[in-house]
């Protein structure tokens, strides 16, 4: 209820006496209201607990159980950093092998593509494939089969298509149970580029044949445009070539090889019931794929497998470093093939097996429009298998060797090393900076950070975070002396050299105390080298 006080006032107050009644009155009113004995009314906070709070309420005291009501403090990195100096970043996790240090929070730095592809929280990604980018000398290859080798023990196996420098055939070999398969140098080791492989499982019968077929058509158009270099195939040797493996296929029961495609582009040349514009188109394959058979790369590609992939092999390795110092073409060629007749078993889901395809060289598998689209769908396909591809790259600039300035090709290749999101940059050359930045997307500022790194310390980009990571400072001795590749370039002893002399030597050339102190003294011989 609202309570009313009326005051009287005398007529005859002076001003400073008026005030001072004013002053009695407001404080009789003020001494006339009830005191609030209610959170809401005393205007505080919620409390901590609910129930009735003692004499800190009623007694006018503090309201001691409630929460303070502070605001949160907002700051700048560069302001926190200031504040708490020893604030370091909390990394991946602890999930996957130890890759190296951090050097930013000073831990161990751990990395698995298919941990970091399951993490459902900030730091995951969206793909298992990995880019390797760096100059020479700078640790690429020493990283990666460090990773590769640590991941064998998660359950991992690795898979080196093509190994064109012979470096992955050592560390294979010290492996228990790895396989190494040598193409060319006097081996008898034969592979079918269009191998079928194992049936998937998760497919119907139209879908793993038309998967099949596709695989077989690319390989084949892949060789073909990478034989003849800049050249297109047209339409009418794309159908020639669709109708020799199919021919291919009827006859032999699914199991074509490039020998049977040949004879039957020859058959399709000769045989006088066919249309002359397919028999025109028929030459230009032909005499390309007589390469393998009569031709340089006969004895490696034609005819069926010999060899068979070792699905539980820790580590497939298939050493082609002889064929490479052939040319840079048979290099190409070897490269489609191996590629081909690896990812014809790879690409088995039914195995339950992850996997890492190491690409030595990736920019090989990528200088045709055939070899770009097939090499794009794998990568697309690479988290359905079970696969992570990784790319090794020596500078962005490799891709320029991809068809013409600003053509289909260079620029689908650029795309496609783009979209790899987890990427190891290690040190790179001064002219890769531009590149970095307009392709890749790295901040300027770790683009000159690139530039001065120490063999061994890359920059790792895992989905949105960046780290600084030293792998060599968790090298052991042991992997130290397998993965290091630039024996042929350490200085070494000189058997020819002079010798540097010692005290003693010296002190038999210099002059005694009583020998002639000219230019003969010097040059005569002392006593001790005549005694």
């Amino acid at each position: 209820m609202a309570r009313h006080i009326a005051s009287f006032e005398p007529g005859d107050l002076s001003k400073r006496e008026h005030r001072a009644f004013k002053r009695d009155l407001a404080r009789a009113a003020r001494d006339q209201q009830p005191t609030a004995t209610t959170r809401r009314e005393r205007a505080l906070p919620q409390a901590a607990v609910t129930g009735p709070f003692g004499p800190g309420l009623t007694q006018g005291g503090y309201w001691n159980l409630s929460r303070p009501d502070v605001p949160a403090h907002q700051a700048t990195s560069r302001q926190i950093a200031g504040m708490y100096p020893f604030v370091a970043d909390a990394g991946l996790g602890h999930r996957g092998p130890i890759l190296g240090v951090d050097l930013n929070a000073d831990a161990l730095w751990h990395f698995s593509p298919w941990d970091a592809y399951s993490d459902r929280t900030e730091r995951g990604t969206f793909s298992t494939n990995l880019l390797v980018l760096g100059a020479y000398r700078a640790g690429k290859s020493g990283t990666v089969k460090t990773l590769v080798t640590r991941s064998i023990a998660f359950g991992h196996q690795a898979v080196v298509p093509s190994d064109p420098k012979g470096e992955w055939v050592t560390v294979a070999e010290a492996m228990p149970g790895g396989v190494v398969i040598r193409i060319g140098g006097g081996s008898a080791a034969r592979l079918n580029p269009l191998d079928r492989g194992p049936r998937r499982v998760d497919v119907d019968d139209d879908q793993d044949e038309q998967m099949v077929r596709q695989r077989r058509i690319t390989t084949l158009i892949s060789l073909v445009e990478m034989a003849l270099g800049a050249t297109r195939l047209t339409a009418v040797e794309h159908a020639a070539i669709h109708e020799a493996l199919d021919r291919c296929i009827r006859t032999t029961g699914d199991r074509p090889t490039l020998r049977g495609v040949y004879d039957h582009l020859g058959t399709i040349v000769d045989d006088a019931g066919t249309d002359f514009r397919l028999s025109d188109g028929a030459v230009q394959p032909r005499f390309v794929l007589r390469r393998f058979v009569n031709g340089d790369l006969s004895g490696l590609f034609e005819d069926e497998s010999t060899v068979s992939f070792d699905a539980d092999a820790p580590m497939v390795v298939v050493d082609t470093s002889e064929l490479f110092s052939r040319s840079e073409l048979v290099a190409q060629l070897t490269q489609v093939c191996t590629t081909a007749w690896i990812q014809a078993v790879v690409s088995d889901r039914s195995s339950k097996r992850s996997r890492y395809l190491i690409r030595e060289e990736g920019w090989r598998d990528m200088t045709s429009l055939a070899s770009l689209q097939m090499f794009q769908q794998w990568l697309k396909l690479s988290r359905h298998y079970g696969i992570s591809n990784v790319v090794i790259l020596h500078k962005l600039g490799d891709l320029d060797a991809v068809g013409e300035a600003n053509s289909k090709e260079r620029n689908l290749a650029y795309s496609i090393v783009g979209d790899i999101e987890n990427k190891f940059v290690f040190r790179v050359n001064p002219q890769e900076t531009t590149s970095l930045r307009e392709r890749l997307n790295i901040p300027a500022a770790h683009v000159e950070d690139a530039r001065h790194l120490n063999m061994g310390v890359f920059l790792a980009y895992v989905g949105q975070h960046s780290y600084v990571v030293d792998c060599f400072s968790t090298s052991t001795d042991w992997e130290y002396e397998l993965f290091k590749t630039d024996d042929a370039v350490q200085n070494t002893d000189r058997e020819d050299a002079t010798e540097l002399l010692s005290f003693n030597d010296l002190e038999q050339l210099w002059p005694q105390p009583d020998a002639d102190a000219t230019l003969n003294g010097w040059l005569s011989p002392t006593p001790k080298e005549l005694s």
